[in-house]
């Protein structure tokens, strides 16, 4: 079916859709874009949406990165915007009737445009296509349901519960009555996700107040993982906010509680179909090579994985998350937790990103990075055993500064994102960073106004 068709069948059986929200999704991995009238909309679905190509380098605030090259001094153009097919969906949690569809950018010349994330990952997986293999991927993505009221003294707190407001001690991992008491909201969640066609599987509650992970079903299709992943924080932020309360995606939101992860699981098929991680007695070498090449270029990734000041709170040891390069069979004190517990469904778990990425960004890494290990023939080393780190796995980055400037330099970045992408993102992110350096701390005056 094309889009014509798609358009048409969609807005026959929902006659009463009034507006298509049309976004793309920008460095930051935000959603960006306009609204459309009904009757307008399927023009837009069939000829394209111009939008400015500089929509794809804005900072985190959503101001314009001139040294990425987009903006100043360049008139601003537009490139061209067309909806990726199976995407155009309802909206359910707005009152007003809605629809929406995601967009890719392309040039006027009818070329994709660099500059979109989704293109970025797409030309990765041109490669695994010349290479006659498809990755199998699904992600995992945690998040805090928080307050709305929130003040300068008061950012960020839990929720209320039916019993009233959480302590912040709790934890509660795995409470089946925590489900039930935002049911929902997790109702509401999944009545999107079913609307939307996004593969959403386990809901369960994590370690924090008020943490939740969702988990989205393996697809043979890395694009359609991201999409997925995308889609799924636009829904769960719209029904909190339906449901007068907030959702964040943030990666460390309470200082002393868990941070928030999105664990990317993935296994590669060939030609005929078979997982070529599975070997005769046990994973095969191409998963370890995989391995191997996660663990070589895991460092030079941290600037995407981790890509904002907060992300780094994240990066302690004993909190799930990942401050080694390192490997284990079913260890979730590594970076790269290997599964095997069922021999057809053997796989890598890559544990680093946070739930702040750009799902994007965080697959072309990834998948590059496996597919240069099994190119390369690369080692991972020997599995560690619980958390007992050895002084030959290499520290990750855990300051944004040390990790931006690794990656500004990385030959692995350019090479998987192209040079234009790398310093794109850099540009993106230095900006990022030096709004941060001049904003003074509430806790730098406590310790220093009168003290020093």
């Amino acid at each position: 079916m094309n889009m014509a068709e798609e358009a048409r069948e969609f807005f026959a059986a929902n006659p009463d859709i009034e507006v298509l929200e049309a976004f793309v999704i920008d460095v930051n991995g935000v959603p960006r874009g306009k609204w459309i009238p009904r009757e307008r909309a399927i023009d837009v679905l069939t000829k394209g949406m111009a939008m400015p190509r500089s929509v794809y380098a804005l900072d985190v605030w959503g101001r314009d990165v001139n040294a990425a090259g987009l903006a100043e001094g360049t008139g601003d153009p537009d490139g061209i915007c067309f909806p990726v097919p199976g995407t155009l969906s309802r909206v359910t949690w707005l009152s007003r009737p809605t629809a929406q569809v995601l967009l890719q950018m392309h040039t006027q010349e009818g070329e994709s445009f660099y500059a979109d994330p989704r293109q970025v990952l797409s030309h990765v997986l041109d490669r695994f296509k010349a290479a006659k293999l498809t990755p199998v991927v699904a992600t995992e993505l945690e998040f805090y349901l928080i307050d709305p009221v929130r003040s300068a003294l008061d950012p960020v707190r839990p929720p209320n519960t039916r019993d009233g407001r959480w302590h912040t001690g709790q934890t509660q991992v795995l409470s089946i009555s925590e489900l039930q008491d935002f049911e929902e909201v997790f109702h509401g969640i999944s009545t999107a996700a079913r609307a939307q066609n996004v593969p959403a599987d386990t809901t369960l509650r994590e370690n924090g107040p008020g943490q939740y992970e969702i988990n989205l079903n393996h697809v043979p299709d890395a694009l359609a993982a991201a999409d997925y992943a995308v889609l799924l924080k636009r829904i769960v932020k719209g029904v909190a906010r339906a449901s007068d309360l907030d959702a964040t995606f943030m990666a460390k939101p309470y200082g002393t509680q868990a941070g928030s992860g999105m664990h990317v699981h993935f296994s590669v098929l060939d030609e005929k179909g078979e997982n070529i991680y599975v070997g005769a007695d046990g994973p095969s070498e191409a998963l370890f090579h995989s391995v191997g090449g996660l663990l070589e270029n895991m460092g030079e990734s941290m600037a995407i994985f981790a890509p904002h000041q907060n992300s780094y709170r994240r990066l302690r040891p004993s909190e799930h998350a990942p401050t080694y390069a390192s490997w284990g069979f079913d260890n979730r004190s590594a970076a790269v937790r290997v599964i095997t517990a069922s021999k057809p469904a053997t796989r890598i778990e890559h544990r680093v990103a946070g739930s702040d990425t750009n799902p994007y960004l965080v697959l072309a890494m990834i998948l590059s990075a496996a597919l240069a290990g099994m190119k390369e023939k690369l080692s991972p080393g020997g599995a560690i055993s619980g958390d007992d780190h050895a002084v030959n796995h290499e520290p990750l980055p855990t300051n944004w500064d040390y990790a931006l400037q690794r990656f500004a330099k990385s030959s692995f970045a350019y090479a998987a994102l192209g040079p234009k992408y790398r310093s794109l993102y850099t540009a993106c992110k230095q900006q990022e960073l030096s709004e941060f350096s001049l904003r003074v701390t509430d806790v730098e005056y406590d310790a220093y106004i009168r003290t020093v």
